[in-house]
């Protein structure tokens, strides 16, 4: 019966071998060394910092970007000409925090005692400093529109943007005062 010699791969040969293996796992880790010091200086490069948390505007300024787009919207429709809106909201806009509640019941003698406990979550910025984790914002209510436009006068014109208002900000028409501009 012919004698089968297994040479082995590469890897098997060097496993084989104790000084290898002190290598290969001083080059494994001379490895992780690197990927991790990479990530913290920039070589050279002009590191661009993205915030972690996206900027959000006030409650003012969601009011100015709405009465932005439904004046270019309504202009665009038949029959309005220029359109000047004004928008009123109810409230600022909010932030909405994610949070833990833990809470307990304890009956004593006949009464019944709660206890509730919220734990903001927080998370750590760039320079150290921590911060609520926020999950969502809610924008702020919008309370009413007033559309001054050339075709105000018009019934059939009143009607279109009052329609296109309250479907674009879901409103009810109760909300809505269409008005015709001066000449």
């Amino acid at each position: 019966m012919p004698e089968h010699k297994t040479g082995g791969g590469l890897l098997e040969r060097l496993a084989s071998h104790p000084a290898a293996r002190k290598w290969a796992l001083f080059a494994g880790f001379a490895g992780i060394a690197l990927i991790f010091l990479s990530g913290m200086f920039s070589f050279g490069e002009e590191a661009e910092q993205e915030p972690a948390i996206p900027q959000t505007g006030t409650a003012q300024t969601y009011a100015e970007t709405l009465e932005e787009e439904l004046s270019a919207l309504l202009s665009r429709m038949a029959g309005v000409g220029d359109a000047e809106i004004l928008v009123t909201l109810d409230q600022g806009s909010e932030q909405v925090y994610a949070t833990e509640e833990r809470g307990s019941n304890r009956a004593q003698e006949g009464e019944q005692d709660e206890e509730w406990e919220t734990t903001f979550y927080s998370v750590r910025g760039s320079d150290g400093s921590e911060q609520a984790l926020p999950v969502t914002e809610k924008q702020p209510v919008v309370r009413g529109v007033v559309v001054v436009c050339t075709g105000g006068g018009d019934p059939a014109v009143c009607e279109s943007v009052t329609t296109a208002v309250t479907t674009a900000l879901d409103i009810s028409s109760a909300r809505v005062c269409v008005l015709e501009a001066n000449q």
